[in-house]
């Protein structure tokens, strides 16, 4: 099992954990939603929690709960700007089909 986070995306999060002030990580999750049925779920983490998984990369860890991870094995997250928009982008090779909008998964 693996999460991985390009060195952008680190940049990113550490970039983000210092400005907050606190923090001891980036928490990635699924929930139900959209028109593929899953999406995913990312904050900063403060605390973790006991069920969680603890991935480190490219010196940030990140933390996964146990439903989330069969869904998220073997996915890096690279951060990328393109114009005017900015944000995560998801290699996941669990995903079988994204809708349109690319707001959603099914696996």
């Amino acid at each position: 099992m693996s999460i991985s986070l390009t060195e952008k995306a680190a940049k990113h999060v550490n970039r983000n954990l210092t400005k907050r002030g606190k923090g001891i990580g980036l928490r990635l999750g699924v929930r139900t939603t959209g028109c593929s049925g899953l999406a995913y779920e990312l904050e900063y983490v403060d605390e973790a929690l006991p069920e969680d998984q603890v991935f480190e990369s490219q010196g940030i860890k990140v933390y996964v709960d146990p439903k989330s991870l069969p869904y998220l094995d073997g996915t890096e997250l690279d951060f990328a700007r393109e114009g005017l928009n900015e944000g995560f982008k998801f290699q996941n090779p669990n995903v079988k089909d994204e809708c349109g909008c690319g707001e959603s998964f099914r696996v």
